[in-house]
């Protein structure tokens, strides 16, 4: 398991955007070298944890539960046959491509070292949002992409440092619970009725998932209700 590349986006104007400003920053490129990861700050406040990487809209993207997005290379070669395109590292607005990592059966809470120095944890999946299905610019993408059940994952920094492209991810710690990120991508998306088994990983959630499992669980118990939802989850 490792890096494939380490990926950084810069502002840009776009017109498929919803963020304030008309920028985005998920057109994200590989670059060289090692890159400085930390915490980022709270959500709001908070944008990106990896040096030179931007974070256009902070109402819904960056904060310390989503400082890092990773996106397996195994994924995108499997929508670059789907879509008959090519799919650079960076494609899907990831900051780290990995390479030999099944990202939808990660733990949530569990945690990656990354290279000598960085530690990671994860915090859920990608909920597909207007700025990503603008960039991919095809049609149902948000279904399709719902559809696939591979979300890619959404990191913490709990240790910073620096990492590059080619260093190996080791997985050094998993919660003794079976929520994983693909369960949970399918519990907010598709199969509502799972929210409430979701919350036994709620310490290490991402906010927006969290807040979805909690209000449904109050407002249908442990038994569940019926219904799917959609959300943000671009950067």
């Amino acid at each position: 398991m490792k890096i494939l590349s380490v990926n950084v986006g810069a502002a840009k104007a776009v017109e498929y955007t919803g963020a304030p400003s008309g920028t985005t920053g998920i057109d994200k490129q590989p670059v060289a070298g090692p890159v400085r990861v930390t915490a980022p700050g709270p959500a709001g406040v908070g944008a990106s944890g990896v040096a030179g990487d931007t974070v256009c809209d902070l109402r819904y993207h960056g904060g310390d539960d989503r400082a890092v997005y990773a996106f397996a290379r195994e994924d995108l070669d499997s929508w670059e046959e789907e879509l008959g395109r090519p799919l650079a590292n960076g494609a899907f607005g990831e900051n780290l491509t990995t390479v030999a990592m099944d990202l939808r059966e990660a733990l949530v809470g569990e945690r990656w070292r990354v290279g000598d120095e960085v530690v990671l944890e994860v915090t859920g999946g990608r909920i597909p949002c207007r700025t990503f299905a603008g960039r991919l610019a095809e049609k149902g993408w948000l279904r399709r992409f719902t559809r696939a059940g591979s979300s890619g994952a959404m990191l913490r920094v709990i240790r910073p440092g620096e990492f590059s492209a080619g260093d190996p991810v080791e997985v050094v710690e998993r919660p003794d619970h079976d929520v994983t990120v693909g369960r949970l991508f399918r519990a907010v998306t598709t199969e509502r009725k799972s929210l409430p088994d979701m919350l036994v990983a709620a310490e290490w959630m991402e906010r927006e998932q969290l807040e979805i499992a909690r209000k449904y669980a109050a407002k249908y118990g442990s038994h569940g209700g019926h219904g799917s939802h959609g959300s943000h989850g671009g950067r």
